[in-house]
């Protein structure tokens, strides 16, 4: 309740901070580059089947080649600590929130056998001030339509990163953000024990070198160690790389 009422306070900051930071950040694209991949090489199939999902973090966006991007960096660390081979996919979508992956993203990826899904997902629903039931509803929905069509997949949440550290944000406009994000991660980790799925902590170290040149996205720097951190909640392991 604290941290909703001192957002809700806060609110004329969020506005008018927001306005002006939409108009100054960058709009990058997703990288170019197939959005598949294999890591290792057999002659079998591979052992591990990687779908990475959600929004522009899933999609790449912040680096220049997808092969720096999340998908391909947690598939090269996942065949690094198990030596077996990896098949990647990754499938996001710039600015979108729960709702819009689950109705637009999740149909759209073929039905392939996945062992292992990163859901990289609730960032715009804190930059676009959903509230805790509307994230409910719709994050537990997007739990519900993974599960449904993949029931075998270890599936992996992977929180927004904590807004303080965030350099394209201004102060006032990041504590907004966070007190935001605090709800909506409660929020989640509850439903992703509810509904078979595991939420993995926030990344513990945010340095302004992981971060791409519109201080919002991730770098290549930044997807190698989010990569690390999520490769121990695929395996089972709740350790830090």
């Amino acid at each position: 309740m604290k941290d909703t009422l001192l957002s809700w306070l806060l609110l004329p900051v969020y506005v008018w901070q927001g306005i002006g930071i939409r108009r100054r950040v960058e709009r990058m694209p997703p990288p170019a580059g197939a959005q598949y991949g294999c890591v290792g090489v057999s002659e079998e199939a591979p052992a591990i089947r990687l779908l990475v999902i959600g929004d522009s973090s899933a999609a790449g966006v912040g680096v220049e080649r997808i092969e720096e991007s999340l998908a391909p960096r947690l598939a090269e660390r996942l065949y690094a600590l198990t030596g077996r081979v990896v098949a990647w996919r990754t499938a996001g979508a710039n600015s979108a929130v729960c709702s819009e992956v689950r109705d637009f993203v999740v149909p759209n990826v073929a039905r392939e056998a996945f062992t292992h899904i990163v859901l990289s997902i609730g960032t715009n629903d804190v930059k676009n001030f959903h509230s805790a039931r509307r994230f409910k509803r719709s994050f537990g929905t997007l739990l519900y339509a993974l599960r449904a069509r993949w029931p075998d997949a270890r599936i992996v949440w992977s929180q927004p990163v904590d807004m303080l550290r965030v350099p394209a944000l201004p102060r006032g406009l990041a504590l907004v953000l966070e007190l935001r994000s605090r709800i909506l991660r409660r929020v989640g980790a509850r439903l992703c024990v509810e509904r078979g799925a595991i939420p993995a902590t926030q990344i513990p170290r945010v340095e302004p070198a992981g971060f791409s040149r519109d201080g919002f996205h991730a770098s290549a720097e930044g997807h190698v160690y989010v990569a690390g951190h999520l490769a121990n909640y695929c395996l089972g392991e709740s350790r830090d790389a």
